[in-house]
């Protein structure tokens, strides 16, 4: 009788566990561990005041777990206030068999849920796909950014662009615990600490600029892709095909090795990087922003990076 009671859910202490959280040491229930998860993220939502009861909620759905499992929680939260509304935008960056399938999977998803669903590629916004700027590079011997920083640069222009044509007031991004951790890490490696400053769970109101806000930002991405597991949500698994080459890749194995031996040590990388965020705040200077000279869209220098990239690219 004991081994029983030892197996069973330590939140309703009635249903079978089926999950074990280290850094927490809770036995979980499908049910349990499903009503976690969204208590969790209402819970970041507060914490930070990341939404109003009156906004317009752009979620940026790729089609991967852990989009898609934001999705399905905020369209949950959203039908809670009368006077909030939501839409999902999705960049198309043009990765031949990759991006495809998992922009069928977020329309399905959107469908589901009847949700609009809104999509921009980069070859409408820059006259390139990433395959085309990647075949660019290799042809023309430049060596130097990965593709993914390209992407990465380009996609957060394409958000905005999109978040503010729907007319959101915010712009969810289903950054996970995993995603918050990695890019503290690899600001260190890069020697950008300052960064830390503009990398957190929600953004300061700027001119042209929709506000950005990471509701899964205290949430494991395992604990994410198990969200959507249970609840049977399709989600594209493959990777994509240039993820591997990124720093970022070797940054995420090296955290997932360290929780192993020491769980709850993303959690602690987490609250440092609060807390240097808010000693480096008193210190960084206000930054101030301009119309970039290309394209009209906000920057702090005379060029936006999306547009410099591409001016390398031409």
């Amino acid at each position: 009788m004991q081994g029983n009671t030892e197996n069973l859910c330590s939140i309703c202490r009635r249903r079978e566990a089926f999950f074990l959280r280290l850094y927490s040491g809770e036995r979980l229930c499908k049910r349990c561990f499903i009503h976690s998860i969204e208590n969790k993220v209402r819970v970041t939502i507060a914490k930070y005041g990341m939404l109003d009861f009156n906004d317009r909620i752009a979620v940026a759905v790729s089609g991967g777990k852990d989009s898609l499992s934001l999705l399905h929680i905020l369209a949950k939260i959203e039908k809670e206030y009368p006077k909030a509304s939501m839409v999902a935008v999705s960049v198309d960056e043009g990765i031949r068999g990759y991006r495809d399938e998992a922009l069928r999977l977020a329309s399905l998803s959107c469908k589901k849920l009847n949700v609009e669903h809104h999509v921009i590629s980069f070859k409408e916004l820059y006259g390139y796909t990433l395959d085309e700027i990647v075949s660019r590079l290799k042809e023309s011997g430049l060596e130097g950014l990965t593709p993914c920083a390209y992407c990465g640069v380009l996609r957060r222009k394409a958000l905005n662009v999109i978040a503010r044509k729907v007319g959101a007031t915010k712009l969810a991004t289903a950054h996970t615990l995993d995603d918050e951790v990695q890019t503290v890490m690899l600001n260190i490696l890069h020697g950008d600490v300052m960064r830390i400053i503009r990398e957190k769970p929600i953004t300061n109101e700027a001119w042209k600029f929709v506000k950005r806000v990471k509701p899964l930002c205290e949430i494991p991405e395992k604990e994410s892709a198990l969200y959507a597991y249970i609840k049977g949500i399709k989600f594209q698994s493959m990777p994509c095909p240039y993820s591997s080459e990124a720093m970022r890749n070797d940054v995420r194995i090296f955290l997932n090795r360290m929780e192993e031996k020491h769980p709850g040590i993303k959690f602690t990388v987490l609250r440092s990087a609060e807390r240097i965020r808010q000693a480096l705040e008193k210190i960084e200077p206000k930054i101030k922003l301009r119309e970039c000279a290309s394209c009209g869209e906000p920057t702090t220098r005379e060029i936006c990076q999306a547009c410099h990239l591409l001016q390398i690219i031409k």
